[in-house]
């Protein structure tokens, strides 16, 4: 149920692209206790971004689940910013996360819902 979508103004090769994909997924199942099977992730690079008035690297997450426990943000923030930090060389004061927690009955999977 875990969605992890980073965006950033950085271009990102095809080696360091799965490197954040699995990173993230692994980062989430860790953190939320939640089984990786069901973590989806997303990067979309090289997006036109701005943050705090300049085009220098950024970074946007948006973190999204059933369930998404307040408890676990902060832990969730350090673990993102940080992978993005280290693999992007984005300075963590340059990146936003939105989380965000949605209901069973609001995420669809395998013709159902949570």
């Amino acid at each position: 149920m875990p969605y992890i979508k980073i965006q950033t103004n950085r271009t990102v090769n095809e080696e360091l692209k799965e490197k954040l994909l699995l990173g993230a997924s692994s980062l989430a199942s860790g953190i939320l206790g939640k089984p990786e099977r069901y973590v989806m992730t997303a990067l979309e690079a090289e997006v036109p971004m701005t943050f705090a008035g300049t085009a220098e690297p950024c970074a946007f997450i948006e973190c999204k689940s059933v369930g998404l426990p307040e408890s676990k943000t902060r832990e969730l923030s350090a673990g993102l910013t940080g992978l993005v930090t280290e693999e992007l060389d984005i300075l963590p004061d340059r990146v936003y996360i939105e989380f965000a927690d949605s209901r069973g009955s609001m995420w669809g999977w395998d013709g159902g819902t949570f």
